[in-house]
């Protein structure tokens, strides 16, 4: 592809000012750049939906796409055509000609591959959690044996077992075939890539070569740009002691219900690890008196889909000053206590929220900001202003002061200059920030977010990070989905570990 140019429709500025690249066959290439910066587009211009299936205006001097990809998206929402998990991966081998009598054995190698299993190879995708539906695209992308895979974000909903199991597969089938990924979380496949390319955040190639030379040589470019790259939190981690001008200690883990500090260490890899320390303003606020109130109570506790049990807490307390980390593997129930929390899901048992009965999810809503794993749930309206603003309306605040609220909290997400696009022509990454600062606008002491960094790139999700404990720090109280151990273990002042539908154990993390 040589002098590619590119532009969304509305907008002024293009995506791509002649941009020119090559892959050669059976290169394993990664993608890297800051969030809105092109890499999803160019994916698509690469192999070929843009603009054969997505019609957007693009020109180039030449340009080769494979006559057949397998794409992974980063919405998994996307991508499927059918409601079953088996009927899923049926359509990829009906096309592929493969004859019936051989489809249920290849269902199940393929589902196991990423780490999935069920009764007959059978379950409703709808009642997946957004974790396990992405391992059932990437099956389903595998089922196609195609020689060239794009990857975009892959493993970014996936727990860190189901991200090693992901890349362990690829990396067994892949050998012989061409794959251009794009991916924030790059310890797991940095080993497996012969090439990164750099993208600045107007979409120009700055760097391009062996990834041990990039990160090597290019530091500099990477660290500006706000990119992921090995060693990066340790820097962020010396950045804040100095700032702070206060040195960190190593996290103490107390423990609730019985469970050993060693154990609760370990239970999610929080044992000391070389190189690794918790950044210095991780601390404890949580009241111990028995006058002050907590923000969330629950005592026996179920968060039921129909009439099944989905999410069971036996009692757990939330105190405002506390930095909840829900932990578990996907499929676990995370989101499911969230959404229960929210009354979202029906519940039964004990929940009061600052000492008084929770109440329906608009009474909720008064009192406590939600954020959806998918940022799509959540956005009514045409335009990025209005998608905050919209969030102020029927309060008591003027016109004037919405309006001054809303560029505040944009310029804090980074999203000023986008304020008139539409939600949805935003970067995934640009999304999940949206319907952050879309939810805390309106500036409630209890926050329930589920996975609100993923695909963000390091730049926005330290500045996001120190938001949220800059709010912690002033009382509010957050619960928060993630599988990012970093953030568990430097900001966390608590963790809940759902397994199975059960909330089983609660560990306090404070500084000494």
């Amino acid at each position: 592809m040589t002098n590619l140019r590119c532009k969304f429709p509305g907008e002024k500025a293009l995506v791509f000012q002649g941009l020119s690249l090559s892959v050669r066959q059976g290169e394993k290439v990664l993608l890297l750049g800051p969030s809105g910066s092109g890499k999803s587009t160019l994916l698509q211009i690469l192999s070929g939906l843009i603009p054969r299936s997505v019609e957007i205006p693009m020109k180039c001097d030449d340009i080769q796409v494979p006559a057949q990809a397998g794409v992974v998206f980063q919405d998994p929402d996307t991508q499927f055509c059918m409601s079953f998990t088996d009927e899923e991966i049926a359509f990829v081998l009906e096309n592929r000609n493969i004859p019936r009598e051989e489809m249920p054995a290849l269902i199940e190698y393929y589902l196991k591959q990423v780490g999935l299993s069920f009764e007959q190879n059978r379950v409703l995708i709808q009642s997946m959690s957004q974790g396990m539906k992405q391992r059932l695209a990437i099956a389903s992308m595998l089922a196609m044996d195609l020689e060239v895979l794009f990857l975009d974000e892959p493993t970014a909903l996936l727990d860190d077992e189901g991200t090693s199991q992901v890349w362990d597969t690829i990396r067994r089938i892949a050998s012989d075939k061409t794959i251009i990924i794009v991916e924030h979380k790059i310890n797991e496949i940095v080993d497996m890539v012969d090439r990164i390319i750099v993208l600045s955040p107007e979409g120009k190639i700055v760097a391009d070569g062996p990834a041990q030379q990039v990160f090597t040589d290019e530091r500099g470019k990477l660290k500006a740009y706000g990119i992921w790259y090995p060693g990066i939190w340790e820097e962020q981690e010396q950045t804040a002691k100095e700032e702070e001008g206060s040195a960190s200690g190593k996290l103490q883990v107390c423990v609730d219900h019985g469970i050993s500090s060693l154990e609760a260490q370990q239970s999610f890899g929080l044992s000391d690890t070389p190189g690794i320390s918790p950044i210095s303003h991780v601390s404890s606020l949580s009241p111990v008196s028995p006058a002050y109130l907590p923000a969330l109570d629950l005592q026996q506790f179920t968060g039921w889909r129909g009439k099944t049990p989905f999410i069971q807490v036996e009692q757990a307390k939330v105190w405002y000053g506390d930095w909840i980390g829900i932990v578990g593997a996907n499929g676990a129930g995370k989101s499911s206590l969230l959404l229960s929390l929210m009354n979202i899901l029906k519940t039964t048992g004990h929940y009061e929220v600052d000492g008084q009965p929770s109440g329906k999810t608009e009474q909720l809503a008064d009192q406590i900001a939600f954020v959806f794993q998918n940022p799509e749930f959540q956005f009514v309206t045409n335009t990025v202003a209005e998608e905050v603003e919209v969030s102020l309306l029927g309060g008591r605040l003027t016109t004037k002061e919405r309006l001054v609220r809303t560029d505040h909290m944009l310029n804090q997400f980074g999203l000023i200059e986008l304020s008139e696009r539409h939600p949805y022509q935003l970067s995934m990454g640009q999304k999940r920030r949206l319907s952050v600062a879309s939810a805390l606008v309106r500036e409630q002491r209890i926050l329930l977010l589920d996975e609100p960094t993923f695909g963000q790139d390091a730049r926005n999700t330290f500045a996001m990070l120190a938001q949220l404990e800059q709010l912690r720090r002033e009382g509010t109280a957050i619960v928060m989905v993630t599988h990012d151990r970093e953030i568990v273990k430097r900001y966390c002042t608590r963790i809940w570990m759902v397994d199975e539908g059960r909330l089983s154990d609660a560990t306090v993390v404070s500084s000494p």
